[in-house]
This record gives structure tokens, C-alpha cells and sequence, in this order.
């Protein structure tokens, strides 16, 4: 029976720094900069991969003095963050669920800050076991991360269904073996998985 594997973040969690910076930034166009300049989508991966937001954050001050009250909200206010679930793809996920599959989260999420999403939804409690980047030191798409899912749990790529928004976590996945769905959205996702598990 196949095993079905979400990534979390884009695909059933709906998270974006803007959600905060747009209540902190007077206006758009400094707020693009500083996510794309200060506080950057690479910046934020290094915590997804284990350095502490307390590194991160003085490394960020260091670049960028100017910026210090707003690269602390970067975690003061995270759970600012966050938005609902992604509209429709909790619903997958309890379908899969309600069907008898067995179902996994593989995230890029840092480990400070995971407590404050599974904290916040609920549905999280109904994975058959997550792995989180933070905690592993690990961050897709490296192999090692996939690998570490495969082994604590018992599962085979070639069983197992991987779905996740980001297309090179996909390409690596794939690589290992795993059966793929680039995520778009939970109609689509709700017919691509169709074609691989009975829902």
C-alpha cells in the first residue's frame, strides 16, 4: 500500500513573511527589499537547516544595523507568519487518511518555531510521523533528509507518494525513487494522487 508524503509549508500550511512585514513597513516596495536584501529567503533556510534564529538574526544585524527591531521580529512575532491551512489540502489529507493510507510529513522548518505550528493546527497530530529539517540538521533537497524519513519509519522510495510545492525537493525525491506530485493546488493534487492511490 502506497505511503503518502506532504511537504507542509505551500502545501497544506499557508506561511509568508509578508503576512507580518506588511503591518511593519510603511510601504511595499521597502518591505520586497528587505525580504529579498535582509532577511532573504536563503537567510531563512539556514534556520530551516538547524542555526538558531539567536545566529541568524545577530549575522542579519551585523549586515544590516539599520534593520535590527524588524530582523528581531523575524522570530519575535513568526507566528505572524501564519496564515490557515492551504485551502482544500487538509481535506486530501484526511481523505488519504480515511482510506487506510499511512501519511507523513518531510518539512523545511526550523525547529525553534515548528512548536508554534503544530501548536496552531491541529491536523498535524494526524500524520503517522513527521520529520522536520530543524531538528535534523538536514534540509531538502539534500538525499540525507529523504533517506532519514526513509529509515526512521520503515518505508521504501518506490512506495511511497511525495507532494511538495517546491520543484527541485521534487527532481531529488525522484531521484531516490519516490513517486512525485509537484503540488499547485488541492484540486489538482486531489486528481494526480487519484492516479496512484485508490481515494
Amino acid at each position: 500500500m502506497k505511503k503518502i508524503v506532504f511537504d507542509l509549508g505551500g502545501v497544506l500550511i499557508d506561511w509568508n513573511p509578508r503576512y507580518l512585514y506588511k503591518k511593519v513597513f510603511a510601504s511595499e516596495e521597502e518591505m520586497e527589499w528587505f525580504l529579498s536584501n535582509v532577511c532573504t529567503p536563503v537567510w531563512n533556510a539556514r534556520q530551516d537547516a538547524g542555526r538558531s534564529f539567536a545566529e541568524g538574526i545577530a549575522e542579519a544585524k551585523g549586515r544590516y544595523p539599520k534593520y535590527g527591531s524588524q530582523i528581531e521580529m523575524y522570530f519575535l512575532r513568526w507566528d505572524e507568519m501564519l496564515g490557515g491551512p492551504v485551502k482544500g489540502t487538509v481535506d486530501v489529507l484526511r481523505k488519504v487518511k480515511a482510506q487506510g493510507y499511512a501519511a507523513y510529513a518531510l518539512t523545511n522548518w526550523s525547529a525553534e518555531t515548528f512548536p508554534l505550528a503544530r501548536a496552531k493546527f491541529s491536523f498535524l497530530d494526524e500524520f503517522d510521523g513527521i520529520v522536520v529539517s530543524g531538528e535534523e540538521k538536514l534540509i531538502k533537497p539534500d538525499p540525507a533528509i529523504y533517506d532519514r524519513l526513509l529509515s526512521r519509519f520503515g518505508l521504501c522510495a518506490p512506495d511511497c507518494v511525495f507532494i511538495d510545492d517546491n520543484s527541485e525537493n521534487i527532481a531529488a525525491a525522484a531521484q531516490l525513487g519516490f513517486e512525485t506530485i509537484l503540488f499547485s493546488d488541492a484540486p489538482s493534487l486531489r486528481r494526480e494522487l487519484a492516479e496512484h492511490i485508490v481515494l
